[in-house]
């Protein structure tokens, strides 16, 4: 006679996770029509359409501010999205793979040489950090770059009027009557903090907190790890990825959904006339990022991992 050989328990634990999500989806739906009624309730409102008639969602840019996109934020916008989803998808790796199929160790007589012997981690956090510390240097680039043309003007907000103006805007989305977008010329106001929000608060979140969990944060430095404690770098972690996840599915749906022609045409082509090369740009992209990901597994990583170090199993 033949038993089975999964445990009823673990069975019954995948049916109820699989239960809960299924029970999430008509939750999300009901709360999304909730906000969809009351934000049409609220713009019916005398004292609601006197407030929206004074701030319309956005916030004059301050003298000098530079007008468009320039062709570094369009290969940036590819490499920025390209690092994200792969950071994404690695990082989910790390932290829900049991059993790793490879793990690597630092070559110690490269360019970084230790007293110790390197530390031994696994392929997918070998993975990780790789692509973190490529994020990074591309983020150093990117700020440079913004500071140097003056675009930061355009994702930093300089006036307190954009706060009554973003939540002008998030009732006018909230409602199904889309603001007017001209992202070309200046985003709205909750655009601005969307932007200002990832670029200069949840990326250095990402990287500082990333940097505590990684194995080259100095174990020995007691005051240090007294000061900065793993628990509350694992504690922002993991909802800084969240937010990254979210920010990329609101983001992407709202460029489609608001013009796409246009859209992609100011941030892959550099240009207002909303043709066919943004589009196309940005198709090539997709087939890049899709492409990296299929291979982004340990048949793949092996070889490239194995330049910088060993691999074992």
């Amino acid at each position: 006679m033949s038993t089975s050989t999964k445990p009823s328990g673990v069975t019954k634990s995948k049916k109820s996770k699989w239960s809960k999500l299924i029970w999430m989806v008509p939750l999300a739906i009901v709360i999304l029509l909730l906000v969809v009624l009351l934000a049409k309730w609220l713009r019916g409102l005398p004292e609601v359409q006197s407030f929206m008639a004074d701030f319309p969602g956005h916030t004059e840019l301050p003298e000098g501010a530079p007008v468009g996109l320039p062709a570094w934020l369009g290969w940036q916008h590819f490499l920025n999205a390209f690092f994200i989803l792969l950071v994404i998808r690695s990082g989910w790796q790390v932290r829900t793979t049991t059993r790793p199929k490879a793990y690597w160790t630092r070559n110690n007589k490269g360019l970084v040489r230790t007293k110790n012997p390197p530390t031994k981690i696994s392929l997918e956090l070998w993975f990780h950090l790789s692509l973190d510390a490529l994020w990074a240097l591309n983020g150093i680039v990117f700020f440079i770059l913004l500071f140097a043309t003056g675009q930061w003007m355009r994702i930093v907000p300089t006036s307190w009027d954009a706060f009554p103006n973003a939540v002008s805007t998030a009732i006018q989305y909230a409602s199904l009557n889309w603001p007017t977008e001209n992202g070309w010329v200046n985003y709205n106001s909750l655009q601005l903090f969307a932007y200002f929000t990832t670029v200069f608060i949840a990326a250095p979140l990402a990287l500082i907190t990333g940097l505590r969990m990684s194995p080259a944060w100095p174990k020995r430095a007691e005051k240090l790890n007294k000061i900065y404690p793993i628990e509350a770098a694992r504690a922002v972690h993991l909802p800084v990825m969240v937010y990254f996840v979210l920010f990329v599915i609101v983001h992407v749906t709202l460029v489609l959904a608001t013009g796409a022609l246009r859209n992609l045409s100011h941030m892959y082509a550099s240009s207002d006339d909303g043709g066919w090369a943004g589009f196309l740009i940005f198709a090539a992209s997709l087939v890049v990022m899709i492409a990296a990901w299929v291979l982004a597994r340990p048949l793949f990583l092996r070889p490239i991992a194995s330049l910088t170090g060993s691999v074992s199993r």
